[in-house]
């Protein structure tokens, strides 16, 4: 148990990291080197939070502490920055990066700051927040002293995000830290100090200098987190959402138009991410949830006698989400798993009924493949209903499909769904180049195996699509034959 006392946190020697600082600040005393552990280190020691990235600040002789270090602690890795006044050694799981103090200065133009030697205080003065500055003593003569010079210990104990300087000239020396105010109250559950929101308020024409990359890593951070909904409120709050994601900001508003009404689809949508966060991990089928609902503003139509209807938007949705990972920079093989997350969230809901037909189970268990789970994961998450009647009929369903399709996936296993005549065969029958026609015959193919109109066997499928050809069914121009 970790506790203050004198100034002096006490019961360090429970760390995992112990043994750890302990040879860092024997080091430093042998070579007359006044150290600090430092940052967020610190401050997840308090919350007794696992943090194994650990920030050493010297007052000086950084490398050469860093060498001695890593050949005291036979270190996995170690590498020198010299650009930067950076070390950084690896040991196991725990990562240690040794820096000199410093002090910074900022060219209007760029987040990357003029670096030069600095006090212990000025150190801490450079960093974000508060809760960031804490330190704790290495040496012999102040080892687990506590160092607080702006009262970030008691900003932890009243869950507050506050700069330690003015929030104007934080923000604008690195407008990254807006992100970080918002990430860490979302992992927090802190609040973010009015004059501190403030400044994330005036200082918003900065984001402009930050990369897609910087700004979708923090946005992941705040997706990932217990309850990411708080990170999207205050990115909403203050402006920011409507710079980098203005498709989530235009959800908002609850619709009322000649007595019908509907639901703020942007509360709507952050309830679903909330519920999808307490059972998954999964962070693209957390984009998935943040997404589904992406293009009800496009699609929404209003009819006076049935109100308000959103048709396509799972199509339209699923279309977009391709340019919006261009545009996040996220990685292309993670698109098809999300676009088919947003193309088929509202498909099983319509395949609950008695009457439904088995190739549509097929259709459906077909199309989502191995991702079938998280399918149904999005479908529950997607009940936000206070109505305890209505959750309980939408949750009767969801279960009814999920045997439905386990049903079928008893009876046909889904390999003796792919035709057994590919792309590549077609074409070499048919003597066709590739083409539009080629998927035309291939999606028929399919379309009769699903609906067990013809068993998945070369000859039968074979024969089949040479009547397509004999009846007339599918014409083939002659620019799409070879040759």
């Amino acid at each position: 148990m970790l506790y203050l006392s004198r100034n002096r946190l006490v019961g360090l020697d429970h760390l995992k990291c112990f043994s750890l600082l302990k040879v860092i600040g024997s080091l430093a005393d042998e070579y007359n080197i006044e150290v600090f552990v430092v940052g967020g280190f610190v401050r997840d020691v308090l919350l007794e939070r696992d943090n194994y990235d650990i920030d050493i600040v010297c007052l000086k002789d950084v490398f050469f502490l860093a060498n001695k270090v890593a050949e005291a602690v036979s270190a996995d890795k170690f590498a020198l920055y010299s650009n930067f006044g950076v070390a950084m050694l690896k040991i196991g799981s725990v990562q240690i990066e040794f820096v000199n103090a410093r002090k910074e200065s900022y060219d209007f133009k760029s987040r990357k700051p003029v670096v030069d030697v600095g006090t212990f205080e000025e150190d801490q003065r450079r960093r974000d927040f508060t809760i960031n500055t804490l330190a704790i003593g290495l040496n012999k003569h102040n080892f687990g002293e506590f160092i607080d010079t702006f009262g970030g210990f008691k900003d932890l104990e009243n869950g507050i995000i506050r700069t330690p300087v003015d929030p104007n000239i934080t923000f604008r020396d690195d407008p990254l830290r807006m992100f970080r105010a918002i990430r860490f109250a979302t992992q927090l559950n802190f609040e973010i100090e009015s004059s501190t929101f403030c400044g994330i308020v005036n200082n918003l024409d900065r984001i402009a200098i930050i990369s897609k990359e910087r700004i979708s890593d923090e946005i992941n951070k705040m997706i990932m987190s217990k309850t990411p909904s708080i990170g999207f409120k205050l990115l909403s709050k203050s402006g920011i959402l409507s710079l980098v994601m203005p498709y989530i900001e235009e959800l908002k508003g609850r619709l009322h138009v000649g007595g019908f009404s509907h639901k703020d689809i942007f509360y709507h949508t952050l309830q679903v991410l909330d519920n999808i966060a307490c059972v998954s991990e999964n962070i693209w089928l957390r984009w998935a949830a943040l997404l589904h609902d992406i293009a009800k503003p496009k699609t929404r139509k209003f009819d006076s006698c049935h109100g308000f209807s959103f048709h396509g938007h799972d199509e339209i949705g699923a279309r977009m989400i391709k340019g919006i990972f261009y545009n996040l920079h996220f990685p292309k093989d993670k698109v098809g798993y999300v676009e088919k997350m947003v193309r088929l969230h509202l498909r099983p809901i319509t395949i609950a009924s008695d009457v439904v037909t088995d190739s549509a189970v097929r259709r459906l268990a077909f199309d989502a493949g191995d991702d079938f789970n998280d399918l149904m994961l999005l479908c529950r998450a997607d009940i936000t209903s206070h109505n305890p009647v209505k959750i309980a009929e939408f949750l009767k369903n969801f279960d009814r499909v999920e045997e439905k399709v386990m049903d079928i996936l008893e009876k046909d296993f889904r390999r003796k769904l792919q035709p057994v005549i590919t792309g590549e065969i077609i074409m070499k029958e048919l003597s066709l180049k590739p083409g539009p026609v080629v998927g035309i015959i291939k999606n028929k193919l399919k379309e009769v195996i699903l609906n067990g109109e013809i068993e998945n066997e070369y000859d039968k499928l074979h024969q089949y699509m040479l009547d397509l050809l004999n009846t007339g069914e599918i014409k083939i121009d002659p620019c799409d034959k070879i040759g």
